[in-house]
């Protein structure tokens, strides 16, 4: 019996909590001490729940930097004002209203598993929540489509994935509450992209409508920025 999976699962998870406990309670207690007291992370990232896609450990983040949404395939619904049960919805609006980070990132990936059942329909007429939520993005795959339609499958996937960070961007726009913190300068939306064969960042560039490489760009901002104070 111990030596079934999931006692082996159960084991290496409960491994991993004392090294954490002795790590972030014992050796670093600090850290903890003064999040009792409250969280005020500066960026809320808007994640895929893919497992090899962590936010916290690709962006080398302590407890309480980030405010984190994960779902399928990163996405952001349309702002809609309903009674609705509005997960995605609920969480921007802690986030933007509550915390006040100052900093949104939607943050896709290569080799997602959302975006290819999107392209695909694979088993869609088997599955009960998934396929519904990917309509979210159907949009982006459209765009994919009409754009590359002599590519393969695996181009139009990244396309489409890239594309799907796009409609996140624009549906985040939608909430009239983001729009504003945002044109008035308390707010900035970034869309990034992982790619997992390389383990390189991309970031879409608003004036290109490109996704190239993320560079120095944002420590040179913040450079500028100190210079000028």
């Amino acid at each position: 019996m111990n030596g079934t999976p999931r006692h082996k699962t159960l084991n290496r998870l409960s491994a991993g909590f004392r090294r954490f406990r002795r790590h972030w309670y014992c050796e670093e207690h600090n850290i903890y001490e003064d999040l009792l007291e409250g969280q005020s992370p500066h960026a809320l990232v808007i994640a895929c729940s893919d497992s090899r896609v962590d936010p916290a450990l690709i962006l080398d983040c302590r407890p309480g930097d980030l405010f984190v949404i994960r779902n399928v395939a990163n996405l952001v619904p349309p702002y809609s004002p309903d009674s609705g049960h509005h997960g995605v919805s609920a969480a921007l609006e802690y986030a933007v209203r509550h915390l006040r980070v100052d900093t949104i990132i939607v943050m896709g990936h290569s080799h997602c598993g959302g975006i290819a059942h999107l392209m695909t329909d694979a088993g869609k007429d088997k599955n009960e929540f998934l396929s519904i939520w990917m309509r979210v993005a159907q949009d982006a795959r459209a765009q994919a489509d009409a754009r590359c339609p002599d590519a393969s499958a695996e181009q139009r996937e990244r396309a489409c994935e890239q594309w799907a960070i796009r409609l996140s961007l624009r549906n985040l726009r939608s909430f009239p509450w983001i729009r504003t913190a945002e044109i008035r300068g308390e707010l900035g939306i970034h869309g990034w992209y992982f790619d997992l064969a390389s383990g390189t960042l991309l970031q879409f560039d608003e004036g290109s409508e490109l996704f190239i490489p993320l560079g120095d760009s944002y420590a040179n901002e913040a450079s500028e920025t100190e210079t000028a104070e």
